[in-house]
């Protein structure tokens, strides 16, 4: 008897391969052995599992692990719905009460997708969500359904990136996503007001490597290549700011503008001073049908695309690409060889299976 995914010969310093189907029940059932309600598990596992397939993988499986901690500790709540504040129709504020925010943004997605024949734009602002994960994931929801989507998420208890001119903290990267629809692929802008991410910088801490380029600040103000500047408890630099040295007030303004939506619209942010790990977000959604017409937002964007590719490349090899045309490929490949999984991402699901009592098979 064949099998679709036949397991390969792996060397145990590379990322196994295994169907993301299989990927995904295991994470759906470590999360429900660790309290999570069962449909929230499974959201949180499929949005996991579909932001490891487009290549984005400190946002993908990866965090289970930080998940998991999070709901042992009762710092992530497992059950419950969120609270509506406000509700005018075409906009919503909700406190998220710090549930999964995976599960809350997929549930903010479904409400707008509802309302969007009615306003044709729906807006909404949430405080206290958890960890909303990878937002280009969360924005292709609304691109494979012809939609636009704006997202913007801050972290009021992270101080990780300092304003420009300064070199004390203020700021989480605050990323932000644009993202509309095209013919042959969604255009998925996701960024964020720091050069990189907190993710990355433990990454690159735990593995005891340098930047390769200076991406940072230290405690003084002075670039560095160097990660752990950012995780000390004391002497703590900063993520440098998207721009760099000599253009960060570019960054500074992004920074500023994700703060606004998120906390400002909220009214949650960093004057409430919260110690939990969670998030302010904002989620707006666009109908181009209520607008020129889906058929003419379609036409324009195509050809912008179009104009992209045919731009001549500084290097022949590498032609002019646009976000989200590579995480579309990833998804189709993925599918069809299965998942990568680093050998660091594993090791820790195995250890919350045992922990958890969890059947981990598909990882061996």
């Amino acid at each position: 008897m064949t099998t679709l995914f036949p397991k390969p010969i792996h060397r145990p310093h590379e990322p196994i391969r295994r169907p993301h189907d299989a990927l995904s029940k295991l994470a759906t059932d470590l999360f429900i052995a660790a309290g999570m309600d069962a449909d929230k598990a499974r959201c949180v596992a499929d949005l996991l599992l579909l932001t490891d397939m487009m290549g984005r993988h400190t946002h993908g499986l990866a965090q289970c692990g930080a998940y998991l901690d999070e709901l042992v500790g009762g710092r992530m709540t497992a059950t419950g719905v969120p609270e509506t504040i406000r509700d005018t129709g075409s906009t919503a504020v909700w406190d998220g009460n710090y549930l999964p925010g995976l599960w809350l943004m997929q549930r903010a997605l479904s409400l707008g997708f509802e309302r969007l024949a009615a306003h044709g734009v729906f807006t909404l602002s949430m405080r206290r969500s958890h960890h909303i994960g990878c937002l280009a994931a969360l924005a292709k929801q609304a691109t494979d359904r012809g939609y636009y989507a704006m997202i913007a998420s801050s972290g009021p208890h992270t101080k990780a990136v300092a304003p420009f001119g300064g070199k004390q903290g203020l700021f989480s990267p605050n990323p932000f996503a644009f993202a509309f629809p095209t013919t042959e692929f969604p255009v998925l802008v996701d960024t964020c007001a720091s050069i990189t991410t907190v993710s990355m910088t433990r990454e690159k801490t735990a593995a005891g490597e340098q930047f390769e380029h200076a991406w940072l600040i230290d405690s003084h103000g002075r670039p560095s290549r160097d990660p752990s500047v950012v995780e000390r408890q004391q002497d703590r630099g900063s993520l440098m700011l998207l721009g760099g040295m000599e253009s960060g007030h570019k960054g500074f303004g992004l920074a500023l503008m994700v703060e606004a939506l998120t906390q400002g619209l909220s009214g949650f942010g960093r004057r409430d001073e919260p110690k939990r790990w969670g998030a302010s977000v904002y989620l707006q959604l666009i109908d181009p049908a209520a607008f020129a017409g889906s058929a003419a937002s379609i036409d324009q964007m195509d050809f912008l695309v179009e104009q992209c590719h045919a731009n001549s490349p500084i290097d022949p090899t590498r032609p002019v690409r646009l976000p989200g045309e590579q995480a579309t490929r990833n998804v189709t490949a993925h599918r069809r060889d299965g998942v990568p999984v680093s050998p660091e991402t594993v090791a820790a699901l195995r250890a919350w299976a045992t922990r958890l009592q969890i059947d981990d098979a598909v990882l061996t």
